[in-house]
């Protein structure tokens, strides 16, 4: 147990005695500090099978072939190698990445990064963790970026190595919140790319891509296509969050964060 873990545990009961353990989602009462009220825990919708072979999109179906593919990705197919998602977007996880995000509770970090690393597929090999960047104004007013603080967790949690400057934002663009598919790809061209001090080590490189929520995808579509180019041959996209756009549980006419 390391002299950090000691400390935490010693000054917890006093941290509980001032600051009473309260779920983030509807501030009922909880046991520790980092969890939820057993309602809000059954109240998020985790992904399950069966699911699309290429993006792992749920299917409502109980019956589907091996290897079948959703509808966006036979009509499109991916640049990603897959997305692992801790939950899909609903209000209950909405109201986490806005008390994550917006209302500076990071210690939810290592809650949402456990639901994440619970859905990754086999990891076998060396792999990279990259956090989906911000601008260094975005930074700067924020204090911090959410992708780093869940990417941080997930490469400890999988051993496997951080890299929390493979990919910078050269451009600052305005909240995608409300653009649609092709508006958010417009937006964010050029944007995105890889740090060239970090293009050796990227090439043959399998990447986790790390972010709070995915919405339409333009952003991580950017983030994939800026390592593949650097050299990566494997990018897995990672989230806490996986908004759907077929009506279903999470469907983008929720409310969603804005990531820019």
């Amino acid at each position: 147990m390391s002299a950090v873990t000691t400390l935490r545990e010693s000054i917890a009961p006093l941290v509980d005695l001032i600051y009473p353990p309260r779920c983030p989602v509807c501030g009922a009462a909880i046991a520790q500090q980092a969890g939820l009220c057993a309602s809000c825990w059954s109240d998020l919708v985790i992904p399950g099978e069966p699911a699309c072979a290429a993006c792992q999109r749920p299917f409502a179906g109980a019956s589907t072939g091996e290897g079948a593919l959703c509808a966006p990705c036979l009509a499109q197919p991916p640049r990603h190698d897959g997305i692992a998602a801790g939950t899909l977007y609903n209000d209950t996880a909405r109201k986490l990445v806005l008390a994550f995000k917006h209302g500076r509770r990071i210690a939810l970090a290592p809650m949402l990064a456990r639901l994440i690393a619970a859905r990754l597929p086999p990891m076998e090999g060396e792999w990279l963790v990259a956090p989906v960047p911000l601008h260094r104004w975005r930074l700067w007013h924020r204090g911090f970026n959410q992708a780093v603080l869940l990417a941080a967790e997930i490469a400890r949690l999988t051993d496997a190595e951080l890299m929390v400057d493979g990919l910078e934002r050269r451009k600052r663009t305005p909240a995608l919140g409300g653009l649609g598919r092709k508006a958010r790809m417009r937006t964010l061209q050029g944007a995105i790319a890889v740090d060239s001090r970090r293009r050796a080590r990227l090439r043959g490189a399998q990447v986790l891509l790390v972010d709070d929520v995915l919405t339409s995808g333009a952003t991580s579509d950017a983030c994939v296509t800026a390592l593949k180019r650097a050299g990566a041959t494997r990018v897995v996209v990672a989230c806490f969050a996986r908004v759907l756009d077929d009506g279903g549980m999470g469907r983008a006419s929720m409310s969603e964060p804005h990531r820019s």
